[in-house]
Formats: C-alpha cells, structure tokens, sequence
C-alpha cells in the first residue's frame, strides 16, 4: 500500500494515517490538486526583496459570492499543504479527519484553504528555489525572513482568490504560530483564530538556530552549505528525523504492535527516508530562525478576532501548562478567548488521531463564528 506521511518538528499528526489504515477510512473529498500564486517584487520585513515568490496551496469546498466564507489552514514546520483529501499518490492529507465534508471543518459550508508557507520546500519559494541572479539555488544565502513575512504572502494569497474576509485561520504548531501572528498582522481579516499544540511566542534564540546548522553540518556532504550538487545531506536530515518521531511519542505506538526493538527502529527510519529525500535542510534552519524572533504576545492588544487555545493533555513539547498563563495574557488584552484540552495519550499528535475528541468544539466554535458574522 503506498502513502505519503509527512510529520514535522513540533506538529504533526502522523497517527492520522495509523487510524486510517486500521480503520480503512476513505477520504470524502477528492484528490487534491496543486496550485501555485506568483507573486513579483515581494518585500521582506527587513527591506530584502525577492524578484518572485511563489506559493504552494490547495482549495477544497466553494467559494462564496461575497468572499467571506473563508478558512485558512497553516501547516507545521516540516510539513505541507495537502492538508485534506486524497492524494495522488494514495495517501491522505495530514488533518483528513479534521476537513471535509460533514466533519468540524465542513467543506459544504467554508471554502478551505491550505497554503504550503513562504520558506517551506514543498512547492513554495524556499532556499532550495533557483535565485533568478545565479541560476543556482539560494542555499544559505537565502534572506532571513520572519512569521510576518509568511502571513504577508498567504494574506496575498486568500485575496488573490477573492477571499474579501475569513471565518478564521486554524493550525497546529508551526501552523498555531502562524495562527497567531495573523491575529495581530491583519486584526480585522478574520473573525476567528485556532491555535492549536503551540504557543503565541517562540523560543530557543538563537543558539536553536546554531545548533541546527551545527547538527546539519555534520553530513559528508555539507559543503559549507552548498550540498545540492554534493548528493544532498540525506543522511543527517534521517538521523534527525527518527529522533523527532520518537519524541514524537511514535515508538511508543509502535510497540503496541511491534515487540522487537529492533524492528521499531526499522519500521521508523523507514517512516523517516521519505521526508529526508525530499525537504531541504536550509529550510529548517530560516523557519526555525523566524521561530525564534516570532513574538505575537506582546501585540495581543492588537487582537480582534475570537480565540479557540487547543492543547492536549499528554503533549510534551506545548504542555497544558501553558494555558492558564495565555489565556490569562489574551483575557488581560480583553480578547475573547476559550480553551480547551484535548485528552489523548498521543501527546502532540492528538489533533489528528483523536481528532474526534475535539472537533466538536472546533464545530461550534466556526458556527459561532458564521453565525455572528451574517
């Protein structure tokens, strides 16, 4: 059976495709398909201009005639756009319980888009796109850019396709990140915002940042950076993956199944090659850099838009402990926020694979949201 799995550093639901498999889900939607926005002359926070950007996305449902029936689904650190749906290749999209018809994210009733964020190599501009003044890909040379810089482009994008106002933006992790950031970048675009397993503010500074380019330089192939024409720096990208899935808590699942050590580890670093074929080192390094400058708390002044904060229980990377000092943060900004805490065994995976145990309040929160904005 072919799949697609992909899972990124602090966000991902991967045991959407266990549940899946086991219970031999379809998807309701069909496949997805790829789309590209070009946008020319795009200007960083920092004054860098990039000659074109493109980005990456896929729609499910229909757009309404007043543009306002818009939701827009960001994604996490290491993962992409096809969100929902079936893919080409088989598989399914990352948050497939979540979006579709009939289910909390109701395809019938928003028009959904899914936008693969500036910086990210699956489709949009990134380090491993072609500078137009080289002919070579960026590399390290690749701007800084910032959680400003991404949610400027997908604003581009949503009007682009008519959106006048969206309903909210919803996310998990990186995507929460985003999620937020919208919420104090373009206050009054949106009438609600879903965070969720994520914070309003980044950490790590920038030793995170040195310690991934350290960690990545450890691969024969480095080359100060310039690996594309060495054979890439597969190996360390699939050493650095299997750690992730397992803080991910997926040996823990896996041994539910699977006895032998060993074959735990194979069956992992098997789930791990693909991702570290296909995504860019230099990628982890600008999105975790613009991470760590990310700081939406201290603008929550700035917020208009209602607030779903979702957490799970058992997620080691955002524990629930940081909901009472958020929500205390949001409340203090007279933001009108709620919370609420997924109760899974599955840590920071909840989201998708008990999706179930929260899309009824992400489905009254939307309804509440469309009902409002009539």
């Amino acid at each position: 059976m072919g799949f697609r799995l992909f899972t990124f550093i602090g966000m991902v639901p991967i045991l959407a495709f266990f549940v899946n498999l086991a219970l031999g889900a379809e998807s309701s939607l069909s496949k997805a398909g790829n789309k590209i926005f070009t946008m020319q002359n795009f200007r960083l926070e920092n004054g860098v201009v990039l000659p074109q950007i493109d980005i990456a996305y896929e729609t499910y449902g229909t757009l309404a005639n007043d543009g306002r029936n818009g939701i827009l689904i960001t994604h996490g650190y290491t993962s992409d756009h096809h969100a929902a749906g079936q893919l080409a290749n088989g598989g399914k999209g990352w948050w497939d319980p979540v979006i579709g018809p009939g289910k909390a994210i109701d395809t019938e009733k928003y028009f959904v888009i899914s936008s693969n964020m500036l910086g990210s190599c699956y489709g949009s501009t990134n380090p491993a796109s072609i500078n137009p003044q080289t002919g070579k890909p960026y590399g390290p040379s690749f701007p800084e850019i910032s959680m400003k810089d991404i949610v400027t482009a997908q604003q581009a994008l949503v009007t682009h396709l008519g959106l006048k106002h969206l309903v909210a933006v919803v996310g998990p992790s990186y995507g929460g990140y985003q999620a937020f950031q919208w919420g104090v970048t373009f206050p009054d675009f949106m009438d609600g915002l879903v965070p969720v397993i994520t914070a309003p503010k980044g950490s790590g500074g920038d030793k995170a940042v040195k310690d991934i380019i350290a960690r990545l330089s450890t691969d024969p192939n480095w080359n100060d950076g310039w690996y594309y024409e060495h054979g890439g720096i597969r190996k360390v990208l699939t050493d650095m993956r299997v750690e992730t899935l397992k803080a991910y808590g997926l040996e823990a699942q896996l041994a539910k199944t699977i006895s032998d050590p060993k074959s735990r580890e194979d069956a992992i670093r098997k789930f791990a090659e693909p991702w570290a074929k296909e995504f860019d080192g230099h990628s982890l390094v600008i999105l975790r850099r613009a991470l760590v400058r990310f700081d939406a708390e201290k603008d929550f002044g700035k917020m208009r838009a209602k607030v779903l904060y979702v957490l799970s229980r058992t997620d080691k990377i955002f524990p629930p402990s940081l909901a009472g000092p958020v929500m205390a943060k949001l409340k203090a900004a007279n933001v009108d926020a709620a919370y609420f805490e997924i109760d899974s065994e599955n840590g920071h995976l909840a989201s998708g694979s008990d999706a179930a145990k929260w899309s009824p309040t992400l489905r009254s929160f939307l309804n509440g949201l469309a009902a409002s904005n009539r």
